[in-house]
């Protein structure tokens, strides 16, 4: 992800709408694939259990995951297309060159809030963990029951959320470009790959007793209802659609068939990772499966307090890339319009228009997270967001494309000074 970021971070803060990407070594298919998995594979993954409980059943909402992967693949699919017949290598420049200026700044707008509403989802995880976290440490430190710990400021993990988002998030985000170790970039597949496996095991090695007997599936009417009303959440687990122009711009091959190869293998190793822990995490909980799944456990459960770990740490190397991706869209406009106005744009006004931009969308990011509920209202608006990004977008990219040439399993052309370092 740290190569995908500081691609991203570099086009975007770039005033050009075509920065060089093939200057740099170019990614081969595992190396895309892995990079499509770290940007789908996220805080989505919490969510799955529940989405299967409110589907109905696990047939149920297999079933949609099915039926929705061929429509997230064949987005992807004409996102390489339409990169392909751009030269664009970005979502946002894609969109804006192949459908109109007017359909690009909508996609822009999307694109902000679309981030904006991920760092919100991203801090009300970070809070669920440390309030569970908060309340083991208290139980492993004083031996009395949670219910027992006295109320003070500093007790209460908001106050702790404001530390972290001060002390760590703030001057991770500040700087014009940010490059996360890449160590510390394989914390969110790691996370992800961990969860789903202590899932797996805490179902085996539970007492048959505390295993809820849920159904495999639902029927009637309102099951039906019951399976759409989740699309938003598997939207949201799936979504790298906004990553994907980026990595297939980044790709040494690429060849519209290829492109399909490596959309086509990403989403598989997504689905069985997402379908394993929603599979897994209903079976255990059945109807009484919580919103983020790691809630769903005690607070003395060192296997998933390993996972909180990892989730919380991960989120937070992530954050401040998100941030960076958002305020850079904001920001490249304010820098335009000082350009127009007073003929040029100084260092001081970068840097202030950049912290200012960058505390306000950590203070609000912040504020909202405080006073939302549980993860599953924030990740039903991200999750209508994104359809945009999968559907909507691709569907007029595609429109327009077909309009001005055929399809084709082309290659974009390459500049000859290119010098493959890929292994």
């Amino acid at each position: 992800m740290e190569e995908l970021a500081r691609e991203s971070i570099s086009m975007l803060a770039s005033a050009s709408a075509k920065p060089a990407l093939d200057a740099g070594p170019r990614l081969g298919s595992m190396g895309a694939i892995f990079i499509m998995l770290k940007s789908a594979l996220g805080a989505g993954l919490l969510n799955f259990p529940w989405a299967f409980e409110r589907a109905g059943g696990v047939r149920s909402a297999v079933t949609v995951e099915l039926i929705s992967l061929v429509f997230l693949i064949s987005g992807l699919i004409i996102l390489g297309y339409s990169s392909s017949i751009s030269g664009q290598c970005t979502y946002q420049a894609v969109v804006k060159e192949v459908c109109g200026p007017a359909i690009g700044q909508l996609c822009e707008i999307c694109f902000v809030f679309n981030l904006f509403m991920i760092s919100v989802a991203f801090l009300v995880i970070v809070d669920d963990q440390l309030e569970k976290l908060c309340d083991s440490l208290y139980e492993l430190v004083t031996g009395l029951p949670q219910s027992e710990m006295p109320y003070h400021f500093y007790t209460d993990q908001r106050f702790a959320l404001l530390l972290l988002c001060i002390v760590l998030i703030l001057p991770l985000s500040i700087s014009k470009e940010i490059s996360i170790q890449k160590y510390i970039s394989v914390l969110g597949t790691l996370a992800a790959t961990y969860l789903t496996v202590a899932i797996i095991i805490k179902y085996h090695t539970m007492p048959s007793v505390l295993v809820r007997n849920s159904p495999l599936y639902a029927s009637g009417i309102g099951s039906w209802a019951s399976m759409f009303s989740v699309i938003p959440t598997i939207c949201f687990g799936f979504q790298c659609h906004e990553a994907s122009v980026t990595i297939y711009s980044s790709m040494e091959n690429q060849r519209l068939s290829h492109w399909v190869f490596i959309s086509v293998v990403s989403m598989f190793f997504c689905l069985i990772i997402y379908s394993l822990t929603g599979v897994y995490g209903y079976l255990t909980f059945g109807k009484d499966v919580k919103a983020d799944i790691l809630m769903s456990y005690t607070g003395d459960d060192i296997l998933m307090l390993i996972a909180r770990l990892l989730f919380g740490i991960s989120i937070i190397t992530i954050y401040p890339i998100i941030l960076l991706l958002g305020r850079s869209v904001i920001q490249e406009p304010l820098l335009c319009w000082r350009r127009r106005s007073v003929g040029l744009v100084t260092v001081e006004y970068e840097s202030r228009s950049r912290y200012l931009l960058t505390v306000l969308w950590i203070a609000v990011t912040l504020l909202i997270a405080v006073f939302v509920p549980d993860i599953s209202k924030v990740i039903g608006v991200i999750g209508g967001i994104s359809a945009f990004f999968i559907f909507i977008f691709p569907g007029l990219c595609l429109m327009f494309a077909m309009q001005s040439e055929p399809v084709s399993c082309k290659t974009r052309p390459r500049p000859k000074e290119v010098v493959d370092l890929s292994s």
